[in-house]
This record gives structure tokens, C-alpha cells and sequence, in this order.
């Protein structure tokens, strides 16, 4: 496949899961498209052949959590102050999970997103993230009793 094509591929394959990564790292619909942007113009630049669908897949979501790192350490973006999202448009079960796992450090909500919503193992996501799986099975399993503590879940079953 041609580079041109490559891309096409890319973008019409994966924007949903950049987006919806970048999201889930910076809590911010506009943040996470303009992340998105930036990540398939690293991208069109990348000079890199893919072994594979997984290493292209994986290639992105690493390039995606290294650009929401870079713009959450800018200056600019520890001044301003947050707009809440409209979630308005989701059903309201959805909305409360997705506004109590935005309420979660990202050291939890982003095992959580690539684990649940990305499909990838706890081994895949130590790979993106650049941990130990046993850092992200540790961070899943203390996710989860957040997320069942602040949903109203029984703490002690």
C-alpha cells in the first residue's frame, strides 16, 4: 500500500479511537481533535514501515498519549480554565460512567479507555503506556473499585 493510501487508511480506521484516546487523556472535545490532527500529520511525515494493523494501531495510540503529555505540560494549558463538556447527546447511563471515569486520575482512566473501549490487553497497554503490566493490571484493578465505589457499587463484595 502506498503512502497516500496508507494514510487514508489511517484516518478513516482510526480517528475515532485518537480522538476518543486523546479524550480520555484530556478531558476536552477540541483538545482531543486538535491532538487527532496532529497525530496523522506526524504521521503523513513518518518515514516508519508498519510490520502490521497492530503496529500501525499501536504506533498511533503512543503517538496520541505522547502529544496529550506535551500539550498538558504547556504553560498555556496549565492557566486556562476548563470548560465542562456537553455530554447531553449520550444516554444518561453512559454519561454518568463517562463523567465518573473522567473524574479518575489518568494513571487510572487511561488503562480503563484502552482496556474497555480500545480492546487491548493489560500487556499491550504496558507496551503504549511504557509500564510493567503489573503497574497496569495494579491500576485497572484500583480503576474499577473507584469506578464501582463512585457508581454506588458495594464496597465490600
Amino acid at each position: 500500500m502506498n503512502k497516500n493510501n496508507l494514510v487514508v487508511h489511517a484516518v478513516n480506521n482510526y480517528t475515532k479511537m485518537v480522538v476518543a484516546t486523546a479524550f480520555a487523556y484530556t478531558k476536552n472535545t477540541c483538545d482531543a481533535e486538535d491532538i487527532a490532527q496532529e497525530v496523522f500529520l506526524a504521521f503523513l511525515k513518518e518515514e516508519k514501515e508498519f510490520e502490521s494493523e497492530e503496529h500501525l494501531k499501536s504506533w498511533l495510540l503512543r503517538v496520541t498519549i505522547n502529544k496529550c503529555k506535551n500539550q498538558m505540560k504547556n504553560s498555556w494549558m496549565k492557566r486556562r480554565i476548563s470548560m465542562p463538556e456537553d455530554l447531553s447527546y449520550m444516554p444518561q447511563e453512559r454519561h454518568e460512567v463517562i463523567d465518573v471515569i473522567l473524574s479518575l486520575d489518568k494513571k487510572y482512566r487511561l488503562p480503563i479507555h484502552l482496556f474497555y473501549y480500545e480492546g487491548y490487553s493489560i500487556k499491550e497497554i504496558a507496551e503504549i503506556l511504557g509500564e510493567k503490566p503489573t503497574t497496569i493490571g495494579s491500576r485497572l484493578d484500583r480503576g474499577r473499585k473507584k469506578l464501582k465505589i463512585l457508581l454506588g457499587g458495594n464496597k465490600d463484595e
